[in-house]
């Protein structure tokens, strides 16, 4: 059998018995540390129990840079599998543990541009998650965010956004106490620089609109701050105000005051992608910043701008899952293309590449993309359409709910059952269909 490097295994692998698949995985792991760590923590932690995770952190820091990488690589997967299936859990100390850890091996290095700083806000992410589903004593995490943010070396950078729910109002009063007290006393510098940061993003999270355009209308005349506070005004039904704030920055744009050349690329790079934000503007941003050292603070503002403008349309959603995916964070692309509404083509393809690992989660888009092709009303789409359904037949067995797709067919087919050329498809597919169906006279 000549297998080309392209060539999908999967077909090849579901013919092997479970102790040869077993051997193959075993020998690999033996080669691949990341991948034997994961194996690891994934037989530790079937019962919810992670303190495999924590022995791993404690060898962690003794090890070297290859072998740290892939220990922290097992522990974040771990997090991350134990999140999406709802573990019962508190994997908030964890997940800490494994962002202060990181933040720490950082610092001694001083590289914070590379594959670890990748790890770091993925760290930062699953934490926000797990605080989120287990929400610690508020005060205490808000004490943690404000010295991350005011004592830290400038990594990771904090989104309140992500933590507002863990917050609640408790923990978020906490730190506007503390933007409040460095913004009355501190002049010019890296603490002001975040505490300006944290007001904005309070005023966005406590919904303080007022409060909210009077910081953007503080800012140096742009596009994209004037756009945020239409769009802020919008959202909160003060129309005509949106209007009024849109004719100025309009007028604004037609008599621009002149503005000082950027100095360096990652600013001529910023400029481009704050006045086109896009697939192609990140690229070029993220290639500068990179070689700058500066792209985890630059990343987190772009992304933060590509996700406001996903919200409204699916072309911008597309987009935001698009450079997500440039970035190598296929996880954080499938995310947001459900929670920005991605378009159908987008979404089929996330879901193909992710239904091996996350059967469940991609069970609804094909579904989708099964009536989307009914609809056609086409012999050929038919065809594709049982085709899908063998996938779908697929997918609930791996997800362990055959039963669900039985009752999903058996609904399909009733629906569809005057659609004769459809009905021959999955027969012919080898579906094996409710018994109560039965072929019209009429194909259609």
């Amino acid at each position: 059998m000549r297998v080309s490097p392209h060539s999908d295994l999967r077909p090849y692998l579901r013919t092997l018995d479970a102790e040869t698949l077993a051997d193959l995985l075993h020998a690999q792991a033996e080669r691949d540390p990341e991948l034997r760590h994961s194996l690891e923590l994934r037989a530790a932690t079937q019962s919810g129990d992670v303190s495999e995770a924590h022995r791993l952190l404690d060898t962690a820091v003794t090890d070297g840079n290859v072998e740290y990488a892939a220990k922290i690589g097992a522990v974040l997967d771990t997090l991350q599998r134990m999140l999406d299936a709802g573990s019962p859990a508190d994997l908030a100390p964890l997940a800490r543990r494994t962002v202060d850890d990181i933040s720490e091996t950082l610092e001694q290095s001083g590289d914070h541009a590379g594959d670890l700083g990748d790890r770091l806000e993925r760290a930062v992410e699953l934490y926000a998650r797990a605080c989120a589903a287990r929400p610690p004593d508020p005060e205490k995490l808000a004490d943690w965010i404000v010295e991350v943010e005011f004592d830290g070396p400038g990594w990771p950078v904090i989104d309140l956004a992500e933590f507002a729910t863990a917050l609640g109002e408790p923990g978020l009063k906490r730190i506007k106490s503390t933007v409040d007290d460095v913004l009355a006393v501190s002049g010019p510098g890296h603490r002001r620089d975040v505490a300006e940061r944290l007001q904005e993003q309070l005023a966005e999270v406590l919904g303080d609109v007022d409060g909210l355009v009077a910081i953007l209308s503080a800012k140096p005349p742009r596009r994209d701050v004037s756009l945020k506070i239409v769009r802020v005004l919008r959202a909160a039904g003060r129309h005509s105000e949106a209007i009024a704030h849109a004719a100025r920055a309009l007028t604004h744009d037609k008599n621009p005051p002149p503005v000082p050349e950027a100095d360096d690329e990652t600013s001529r790079r910023r400029k481009e992608f704050d006045a086109e934000p896009g697939r192609e503007t990140y690229a070029a941003l993220r290639e500068a910043a990179t070689a700058d050292g500066k792209w985890t603070v630059h990343r987190r503002e772009a992304l933060a701008r590509l996700r406001e403008l996903a919200a409204e349309s699916a072309e911008h959603a597309d987009a935001l899952a698009r450079v997500l995916l440039d970035d190598g964070r296929p996880d954080e692309a499938w995310r947001a293309c459900v929670r920005f509404g991605a378009s159908p083509e987008l979404k089929l393809e996330l879901a193909e590449q992710r239904a091996t690992d996350h059967p469940a989660e991609t069970i609804p888009v094909f579904r989708e993309h099964v009536e989307e092709l009914i609809e056609r009303k086409d012999p050929q789409a038919y065809q594709e359409a049982a085709k899908r359904l063998k996938v779908l037949r697929s997918l609930h067995k791996r997800a362990e709910t055959p039963d669900e797709f039985t009752a999903y067919l058996a609904a399909l087919v009733e629906t569809h059952r005057r659609k004769t050329r459809l009905i021959t498809e999955i027969r012919t597919a080898r579906i094996a269909l409710p018994k109560a169906v039965t072929s019209p006279r009429t194909p259609r």
